[in-house]
């Protein structure tokens, strides 16, 4: 689909002017986002293709900062020791996690693409990138802007900052594209040649305050024609040597303004949905950019397939309802996922319902099935049951309708939760103090191997259940992490010499070290499990029902008109025997062995994927 050009402002004021609310524009999820492997990539620890676009002292660093960058800033090592801080770093007399935020690997676009054999033959078909657009963070959530890739992903960071400053940002007419977004372009070019997908990270909520919009605010204040974009709260007065300069910034975080929300209905809230709207003419900009990802040049083709949309309660309903829309008439199969998470941290997971829906999202990021499954598969202290987990995930997926329960974003680790590897061998409540910043007890280093084996029985699970299962760049390669920041390390390619981690890292006692290097074992598990999702559609797109077992036993049959497949997974330390629901004979996809009877023994933490022979 190609749109003009010269139809995308008439189409986008008139969107805006008449804004159909009771239009429907796409009643369910893209039925491709039923049948992918997620795969998160943050760009900045990836992989560093090309090392002349390295970031500099100057691209990193924030005018407000209340920690500048030491004038004697460098860029890191790849495979240095994670805890180890660098010489720069340690004269700062400042901890670990304070100087861990200014560290820059130089991950960049050219790395994902010279990567791009391995995810495929990995077997990804769908990438979610954490946010590419300019800022100058590790994470890229504090925009300078939207609608440029940061110019140290791409080849030519001097030549894009030229570019940049030609234009007029609030003017879309005068956007032009950079060498990082030419790259980009290219990027998704590769990817969809490849059968890969791609949608894109943007935080909506709020930008960096180094963006165009925000730092006119700070120089005029109340002149600014930008003014009424933010949540200011008061301006200064120039004739009193205070500064009465206040404004909102998410969590409270100063250098992350919020962009002011309208037409509230009600008091706004910070940890659920509520009904309101964004500033029309942030709503506006937002809209530009979106198109510009997803037709470049008016060529829906050549764009990217959807957006993952952080801090989604934070935005009134009425903005995504517009949004939906918006994005739905430009790409009608773009897909839509929203994070949705806490509701009181670390005890209530936010109920997914009012985002999941014909007019908001296609889908969330299912925190809410990956916490049980945890509890089940872990057997820690807050261990459930069987029974326990089937009733939590079946209420779950029947919370939702039933033309979006195949869609969701089935999550485990992210950028924002500690590695795959270490939330198991931490066996505590979920996230809750998995580092060693605030618990001295915390498992940093290599887990033993029963944590590996529950892993792998975990993703068993994760890969034979409705949902598209999602992986943490890095956790296939054996990758452990606790919670932000120690989970963004940069990635352990194979063909990397690592230094020894300091397994005992900032905790007191003798120093002990891990050998850091990729692991092949725990890659090849992946790649099996993603193989077999793949080629069997049953688990993306058949029925579910749970098979009574005892309490360690977790056992399901997934099936349609002309397959049945039975799931059994074992997370006890001893060997259990379980009888077959019907005598019969049936092939392990796992093993590739005919088994036959009617009952089979399962090993202790393995799990069996059998499915029926007529």
């Amino acid at each position: 689909m190609k749109i003009k050009k010269s139809c995308i402002v008439v189409l986008l004021m008139s969107f805006i002017a008449v804004n159909p609310a009771k239009e429907l524009i796409a009643q369910e999820a893209p039925p491709w986002a039923s049948n992918v492997i997620w795969y998160q990539i943050f760009v900045e620890r990836f992989y560093n293709g090309n090392p002349d676009n390295d970031p500099t002292l100057q691209d990193i660093s924030v005018s407000s900062s209340t920690f500048p960058v030491p004038y004697d800033w460098t860029i890191t090592p790849w495979t240095m020791d994670w805890w180890k801080q660098e010489p720069w770093a340690e004269k700062t007399r400042k901890s670990h996690r304070e100087t861990v935020q200014h560290r820059r690997y130089g991950g960049d676009l050219q790395g994902v693409i010279d990567k791009l054999p391995y995810l495929h033959e990995l077997g990804i078909t769908a990438i979610y990138f954490n946010p590419l657009n300019d800022a100058p963070s590790l994470h890229k959530y504090d925009a300078r802007n939207y609608h440029h890739i940061d110019v140290n992903f791409g080849p030519d960071p001097e030549g894009d900052k030229k570019i940049i400053a030609s234009e007029n940002p609030s003017d879309p007419s005068t956007w032009k594209w950079t060498a990082a977004d030419r790259q980009f372009l290219e990027l998704i070019e590769k990817c969809h040649k490849m059968g890969i997908r791609i949608i894109m990270d943007y935080s909506w909520n709020h930008t960096g305050v180094d963006f165009w919009a925000w730092k006119d605010v700070l120089q005029n204040q109340e002149k600014s024609p930008y003014k009424d974009w933010y949540e200011v709260i008061s301006f200064d007065n120039s004739l009193t040597p205070q500064n009465e300069f206040q404004y909102r910034g998410w969590a409270n975080v100063a250098s992350l303004p919020e962009w002011k929300k309208v037409d509230l209905s009600g008091p706004r809230t910070s940890n659920g949905p509520y009904e309101g709207n964004l500033n029309p003419a942030v709503k506006e900009h937002i809209f530009a950019v979106s198109q510009r990802w997803l037709a470049p040049n008016g060529d829906t083709a050549k764009g990217i397939d959807g957006f993952r949309l952080d801090v989604a309660e934070q935005i009134p309903l009425g903005f995504w309802r517009d949004y939906r829309k918006w994005v739905k008439s430009i790409k009608p199969n773009a897909y839509l996922v929203g994070e949705i998470w806490w509701e009181k941290w670390p005890d209530k997971l936010m109920d997914p319902k009012p985002y999941v829906n014909e007019e908001i999202f296609d889908a969330v990021m299912f925190y809410k099935i990956y916490a049980p499954a945890r509890s089940f598969f872990v057997q820690g202290k807050e261990a459930l049951s069987s029974s326990q987990l089937a009733d939590s995930l079946q209420k779950e997926w029947a919370n939702l309708p039933k033309n979006f329960r195949f869609s969701q974003m089935n999550v485990n680790a992210t950028h924002d939760s500690p590695r795959l590897l270490t939330c198991f061998a931490n066996k505590g409540k979920y996230k809750y103090h998995v580092n060693p910043y605030e618990n001295p007890q915390c498992i940093t280093g290599k887990p033993d191997e029963e944590t590996y084996k529950r892993v792998r029985l975990y993703l068993i699970h994760q890969f034979t259940i409705p949902g598209s299962p999602s992986i943490w760049n890095g956790d296939e390669m054996g990758m452990w992490g606790s919670d932000d920041p120690d989970n963004r390390k940069p990635l352990w390619w194979p063909d990397m010499k690592f230094e020894p981690e300091t397994r005992t890292n900032i905790q007191p006692g003798p120093k002990l070290f891990d050998q850091v290097e990729f692991d092949n074992k725990h890659y090849q598990f992946y790649k099996q499990i993603i193989h077999l999702r793949k080629n069997n559609s049953i688990f993306a797109t058949g029925n579910i029902e749970f098979i009574p077992s005892n309490d360690k036993v977790l056992a399901y049959r997934r099936w349609n008109s002309s397959d049945e497949v039975l799931i059994y997974l074992n997370a006890d330390t001893l060997s259990q025997s379980i009888r077959f629901i019907q005598k019969g004979k049936y092939l392990d996809l796992l093993a590739g062995e005919i088994v036959e009877g009617d009952s089979i023994k399962i090993l202790p933490l393995t799990g069996l994927i059998l499915r029926k022979i007529k």
